[in-house]
């Protein structure tokens, strides 16, 4: 019997896992940068501050510009955190962005850059806003 309650609840939790997993981005890709394979999750409370996660590879796509990539995120009405890449490489990014004032966070934007340097203005993609159901 015991055997029997505790595969149940197991099972019952795979199914909350399944439905707070990792979700798409669609695609994030502006001039010079792309972030691939782009995914999000929230994270419930009491696992990684209840934050925003995200995952992908970052790419320099126009590896003769000499300009670097990056990932912006912000949460909550906080600043945008900036993560960056590598000129003339892809890396994997995996990060999660949290409200340190709250147990989880409910909303997040992010969005992908390449910096062009301090006279021209950086291109980045339309920013895409998330909010917890």
């Amino acid at each position: 019997m015991t055997t029997a309650i505790a595969a149940g609840l197991f099972l019952g939790g795979a199914g909350v896992a399944v439905a707070d997993g990792w979700k798409s981005l669609g695609k994030m890709q502006t001039l010079g940068a792309e972030l691939q394979y782009p995914e999000y999750r929230w994270w419930p409370k009491g696992e990684n501050h209840g934050g925003f996660g995200f995952r992908g590879k970052l790419k320099d796509l126009d590896s003769k510009d000499d300009h670097n990539v990056y990932v912006q995120v912000k949460v909550a009405g906080y600043s945008w955190n900036r993560f960056n890449g590598q000129q003339k490489r892809t890396v994997a990014i995996s990060k999660v962005v949290f409200d340190g004032a709250a147990q989880y966070t409910r909303n997040a934007e992010i969005r992908v850059c390449r910096d062009r340097g301090s006279l021209r203005p950086d291109n980045c993609t339309p920013t895409k806003s998330y909010s917890r159901k």
